[in-house]
């Protein structure tokens, strides 16, 4: 969390224009940014409106499934990045917002198909404080990268599927 904000800090402050290490769908050089690309934000607004969400949601993920957490974060993490690279719109893709979506879909889901107390109280909380986040995998604006949304939220429910036990 406070990597993505010292690496935005000196974006800002250096002017870095560190953007270019964005995902850029079925070019070679926007490979890179299946690796950095959630660490790159447009702005503070931008970076502050997904601190949070990954705090908490990643926090759930940790407490509630501590060794599915451990296969499930890198999966997410960088298949987020290889399904935009496929099949994005071309122009630069940035930010961890597909990652909140992979961790929201994720916790939410294996808490239904779980359906222990734990797992439901979880599940019950997620959907709560960020269940409105859903909007963000239709094509609404069109400066958000709704692809990240949407493929991690696609990835977060099979990993659920897949790590349900």
């Amino acid at each position: 969390m406070v990597f993505l904000w010292v690496i935005q800090i000196n974006n800002a402050v250096f002017g870095l224009g560190l953007i270019h290490l964005g995902v850029y769908p079925r070019e070679i050089s926007g490979l890179m940014g299946v690796l950095f690309a959630p660490l790159i934000h447009g702005s503070y607004a931008h970076v502050f409106s997904n601190t949070l969400p990954l705090l908490v949601l990643g926090t759930a993920m940790l407490l509630g499934y501590p060794r599915s957490s451990k296969f499930v974060f890198p999966i997410i993490y960088f298949g987020v990045g290889i399904l935009v690279w496929f099949f994005g719109r071309p122009s630069f893709h940035i930010g961890v917002s597909g990652i909140n979506f992979g961790l929201l879909t994720f916790v939410f889901v294996i808490g239904v198909l779980r359906w222990d107390k734990r797992a439901i109280a979880l599940s019950c909380l997620v959907f709560f404080l960020y269940g409105g986040m859903l909007w963000g995998i239709f094509p609404i604006e069109r400066s958000v990268s709704f692809e990240s949304h949407f493929f991690g939220a696609v990835i977060g429910v099979v990993c659920a599927i897949l790590f349900r036990n």
